[in-house]
């Protein structure tokens, strides 16, 4: 039997707080033309308004889910999403874009906080495989939706109220998701045995902000400006000093043997491909629609509407059927369509009518949210209680790296293409790949039932 509604009120607390983290990385996008003009922003400011939270994000989940697992993950949820709230009403307050940019990295702080215990609170709350599944879809849906109606939404509250209420929506959301952690959810344990390792933590943070930043830079600069070569190199030298270091630490923040195991390590790289080019078309496809089909920002929100409403059916769907099938189908089936989806829009031609575009656009947004319940039951199964956080930390920076790689690679694509249409095609296509090369992972990765580790 389903569980009583009251039962749910976790679900809604954690949906509610990482639908905030998602949307405003993309929900900024359609504003930010808007404040430069307002606050008189210069063309690096800009930059930083949008990537700053981006790359605070990406640096600090696994600090996010190691302070969890030591300090107890509904605690440092609801911290993130304290910071989360006080930063948006500054930003929504900023008087001038330094104060803004500011404002924007302590959210990515709070958003940090946010993420990896919102996974590891759902596996406290849902300890029924069947449940569970549900609940992980449910979740899954909202990076899809945010993703997809950040545009949508971002236009319309442009166009009627301000920018500053891309922000101020935040607020209410913020009060009530505290509000009915505070309340329904139940204290986490803390792990005092778990030491934080500041080294590994400074090398992961370092690693993945030179990584992301270095990705952005090159759909502006291009993959071989000795800028983006040195940020790489930096990024390679200190994932390095992580690895070391996780290896002689008496107490890492991510045991590598955790890594042996190849739902756990094989789920994190599926999370990095379907992320790749589920939001390398949001974000080539909202650009087409903009600048070739001269589509407003409100328009171009609904234009992507279709990709939205799947992801929150493929969502239930799979929760609903993880039960009978397993999680290697899903999975695979899921990235297979993703897949087809990519590559219809690809040989769609050079100028496609919109009507060519909406179902490769609601296969590609059902088949990855299809996947994303089944993945995420797959490294959360395979990962100790007692190193939930970190599991959940360690899946969602592999999305975070995948998102900024689709993102980066297209707008590169785009930019150096000889024609508009044969970037976005390009890309369509190098997307479609990797969701194939997913759902080859998952068939030997994901196993067919969700094995549970020892909770003892």
């Amino acid at each position: 039997m389903p569980p009583e509604p009251r039962a749910w009120a976790p679900l809604l607390a954690v949906c509610a707080g990482y639908f905030m983290v998602i949307l405003d990385v993309t929900v900024i996008n359609v504003a930010v033309p808007v404040i430069g003009r307002e606050l008189s922003a210069s063309l690096t400011g800009i930059q930083w308004i949008t990537d700053g939270y981006t790359l605070v994000l990406a640096g600090f989940l696994l600090t996010g889910g190691a302070l969890g697992d030591r300090l107890g993950n509904r605690r440092v949820f609801c911290w993130g999403v304290a910071v989360f709230t006080v930063s948006s009403a500054a930003c929504a307050l900023a008087p001038d874009v330094g104060f803004l940019v500011v404002a924007r990295l302590v959210e990515g702080l709070g958003a940090a906080l946010i993420v990896p215990g919102s996974l590891a609170l759902l596996q406290q709350a849902y300890p029924e495989p069947d449940v569970r599944s549900r609940a992980f879809g449910l979740w899954g849906s909202m990076a899809g939706i945010a993703a997809s109606a950040g545009p949508l939404l971002g236009g319309l509250l442009v166009s009627t109220v301000g920018w500053r209420w891309v922000f101020l929506i935040n607020l209410p959301v913020g009060a009530a998701c505290l509000a009915l952690t505070l309340r329904h959810v139940a204290r986490s344990p803390r792990r005092a045995d778990r030491a934080l390792d500041w080294p590994a933590q400074v090398a992961v943070v370092a690693a993945v902000a030179l990584l992301t930043a270095a990705l952005n830079e090159a759909g502006r600069r291009g993959w071989s400006d000795p800028a983006v070569l040195a940020g790489l190199g930096l990024a390679v030298l200190s994932a390095a000093a992580f690895v070391l270091r996780e290896r002689l630490a008496r107490s890492p923040a991510l045991p590598l043997g955790l890594l042996h195991s190849r739902a756990m390590s094989g789920g994190a790289v599926i999370g990095l491909l379907f992320n790749f080019g589920f939001y390398g078309m949001v974000f080539t496809a909202s650009l087409e629609f903009q600048h070739q089909r001269d589509y407003s920002a409100l328009g171009t929100g609904l234009a992507l509407f279709p990709a939205v409403a799947m992801t929150m059916f493929a969502s239930v769907l799979s929760g609903w059927l993880s039960r009978r099938t397993g999680d290697r189908p899903l999975v695979v089936s899921g990235m297979l369509l993703a897949a087809l989806g990519l590559a219809g829009w690809a040989a769609a031609g050079p100028d496609p009518a919109y009507g060519l575009l909406v179902l490769p656009m609601m296969a590609a947004g059902f088949g990855t949210s299809f996947a994303l319940t089944g993945s995420t039951a797959t490294v959360m199964g395979a990962a100790p209680p007692a190193y939930s956080g970190a599991a959940s930390a360690l899946f969602n920076t592999t999305r975070q790296v995948g998102s900024a790689t689709g993102v980066a690679l297209g707008g590169s694509l785009l930019a150096s293409a000889a024609n508009y249409g044969t970037g976005i095609r390009t890309s369509m296509g190098i997307g479609a790949l990797a969701c194939l090369t997913a759902a080859v992972l998952a068939w030997g990765c994901v196993p067919a039932r969700t094995r549970h580790p020892d909770t003892s």
